[in-house]
């Protein structure tokens, strides 16, 4: 005697692959949607630029690199960038006097 034979599977449908986005929020000026990637494979660079405020960011890329890569390296490179910047300057004194000779004054009449 035979087995039963079981329903066959219905195959299922293929998902459908979400496209990346390719136009990003500009670090800087803050406008949604101007900046653009351009990948030249053929080359192995890709540019980053802002349509608002010109910025600009340079990438090595490989086969595998899509643009919102180059944008995660951008973001990367101004934290990096902006953590490395020297603190800002210290405030101006308002006296006339250079700040070398204040510092030599004070210490003078702790004495």
């Amino acid at each position: 005697m035979g087995k039963r034979k079981k329903a066959a599977k219905r195959p299922q449908s293929q998902r459908q692959k979400e496209p990346l986005d390719t136009a990003f929020t500009c670090l800087f000026c803050h406008h949604e949607k101007s900046v653009t990637v351009r990948l030249d494979r053929k080359e192995g660079v890709a540019q980053l630029v802002c349509r608002v405020c010109d910025q600009r960011y340079q990438s090595k890329v490989n086969h595998l690199t899509e643009p919102v890569d180059i944008y995660s390296e951008w973001i990367d490179a101004a934290d990096a960038a902006q953590h490395d910047a020297p603190a800002a300057r210290p405030a101006a004194t308002s006296s006339s006097r250079p700040v070398a000779a204040a510092v030599s004054d004070d210490e003078s009449d702790q004495d």
